[in-house]
């Protein structure tokens, strides 16, 4: 029997969605998974749905927003088993924000998970794995970085800065052995795309979603996204000057009547 690609994996946000499904496909092809989000009940279920694949799910229990919890679950990870070889940054929520009203509040929830967490773990396991010579990181981003879209004035603020830090670190750790991926879903059918009030184009089953991940994970493509259809209709529309673009995000994201 072969060895998985890496034999430990860390996959934060792996409570539900993307992040559950991919610590399932990791744990059947044989990987230790060390799955962590705030909710310890859903991380207990998730390894009991794992207990009868080639590998196993092992819970940690993490808010990602608090840097000392995240240093803290590093070494207990380093001491009990080891350096992860993959660490999957997938922690991350989305608020809706109404523009003509925006919330302070909102925009903090977002900034500090979904960025900010996700340096918290970067502050953690970078220092060890570039003293180690080598390891793969994955910044879970999103399409909705690319361009402004109606009601993402904070969640697409967010993920447009975890894609330009990911285009950084890139270049700064392409010398180190490290090889750091970046992860632009479109729309997949998840808790947090229920409540969308838009059309959702190519909208993609989550086990699918987590496939065409975990099948980019074992590349070496800088940027992993799906669906690809949808994916590279959004990078087309980057090229559009505002005078086009602007009327169409418009038109394009008018919520649903009724």
């Amino acid at each position: 029997m072969l060895s998985p690609a890496y034999p430990l994996v860390w996959i934060t946000g792996a409570s539900k969605g993307i992040g559950r499904a991919l610590a399932l496909r990791f744990a059947r092809a044989g990987s230790t998974v060390v799955a962590s989000a705030r909710s310890a009940d859903a991380l207990v279920d998730l390894a009991r749905e794992a207990e009868s694949l080639l590998g196993q799910i092992v819970p940690l229990p993490l808010d990602v927003t608090d840097a000392d919890a995240v240093e803290a679950a590093l070494r207990k990870l380093v001491v009990e088993v080891s350096l992860p070889d993959l660490v999957v940054m997938n922690a991350g929520t989305h608020i809706p924000v109404d523009g003509t009203a925006p919330r302070s509040a909102d925009f903090r929830e977002l900034l500090d998970l979904n960025v900010m967490g996700t340096v918290h773990i970067l502050e953690a396991v970078l220092p060890p794995m570039v003293a180690r010579g080598g390891g793969r990181l994955a910044v879970v981003a999103s399409i909705a970085g690319y361009r402004g879209l109606r009601t993402a004035a904070a969640y697409g603020a967010s993920k447009a800065a975890l894609i330009n830090m990911s285009e950084a670190l890139r270049v700064e750790l392409a010398d180190t052995g490290i090889v750091l991926q970046l992860v632009n879903p479109g729309f997949v059918d998840t808790p947090l795309t229920e409540g969308n009030e838009f059309p959702m184009p190519f909208l993609m089953s989550v086990d699918a979603a987590a496939e065409r991940f975990y099948r980019g994970l074992h590349g070496d493509r800088f940027e992993i996204t799906f669906p690809k259809r949808f994916t590279w209709i959004l990078k087309a529309l980057r090229l559009l000057p505002y005078c086009l673009y602007l009327p169409f995000a418009g038109m394009a994201t008018r919520r649903r009547k009724g």
